[in-house]
């Protein structure tokens, strides 16, 4: 028999593949990207967060341990530290350009009564005004009002 002859068919290659629909792979690849991308920035809020309010009470504490320093220092480190944490935990578009009364009323949110714009926290922001600086009493009010601002911060940070 001639090779001309036998019923031989040619070789039929498969279609192409399309790029539509895609592999379950992508999908699960779209699905898992954004989901992971969210979950890393609230896990970077949360540890920033939680960081900061750390490190502010051992500020805290060092500020309080340092008795022969002088009380215009102490409250402006206070009002330092105090700025610094509330922007570290709230939006700093919100906190940053807060002052005076808004500012203390902004530090009352978290506190049961409002220590900040009623009672010894308003040294934060009337102290550098006044003709005498407030006595180490007064100085140690306010450090304990701000802890436990800072103490409350830890709590919502828990609760977040």
């Amino acid at each position: 028999m001639q090779p001309t002859e036998l019923p031989l068919k040619d070789i039929h290659l498969p279609d192409v593949i399309g790029l539509w629909p895609p592999a379950i792979g992508w999908w699960l690849l779209v699905l898992l990207i954004p989901v992971s991308l969210f979950a890393s920035y609230r896990l970077y809020r949360y540890l920033t967060r939680k960081t900061a309010v750390k490190a502010a009470k051992k500020e805290l504490a060092l500020i309080k341990l340092y008795e022969h320093q002088d009380t215009e220092k102490k409250l402006r480190e206070l009002s330092i530290l105090m700025r610094r944490v509330a922007i570290s935990v709230s939006p700093r578009a919100e906190v940053a350009s807060l002052t005076g009364r808004e500012w203390l009323a902004f530090l009352d949110q978290s506190m049961t009564r409002a220590p900040f714009s009623q009672g010894y926290g308003q040294l934060l922001t009337e102290a550098v005004y006044r003709k005498e600086l407030p006595s180490e009493l007064e100085i140690t009010q306010l450090i304990r009002v701000c802890e436990d601002w800072l103490k409350a911060q830890t709590r919502s940070t828990k609760r977040k």
